[in-house]
């Protein structure tokens, strides 16, 4: 399984957090994402630098213009390591039912 602190970090930077969030809803230079962040471009295409190294965005040129959009499956190895730990879950939720129902006065 990958390893998964690329993505973690990579997210953790709540500048990085919104550029991502706001290229869920679709493609945008980065002229485009400068406009809208409080941030200089430079600092923008560094934020994108670690997206991309994560492997949560991708990078589509058209002429002098670069886009960036989301990788459909960025999600993919997070999803699969929480599936792992999802079966735990009902069993303890049923514990933890079961210890509630016998606390109760």
């Amino acid at each position: 399984m990958p390893t998964l602190a690329p993505l973690f970090k990579a997210l953790s930077d709540p500048s990085r957090l919104g550029i991502f969030e706001r290229l869920t809803r679709g493609e945008m230079a980065v002229m485009e994402l400068t406009a809208q962040f409080e941030l200089s471009q430079p600092a923008v295409s560094q934020h994108l630098a670690v997206l991309r190294q994560a492997g949560l965005v991708t990078v589509r040129r058209d002429g002098r213009m670069v886009y960036y959009g989301v990788r459909p499956d960025a999600f993919r190895p997070l999803v699969d390591w929480l599936s792992h730990y999802q079966a735990f879950w009902p069993r303890r939720v049923d514990r933890l039912k079961a210890l509630l129902e016998r606390m109760e006065p």
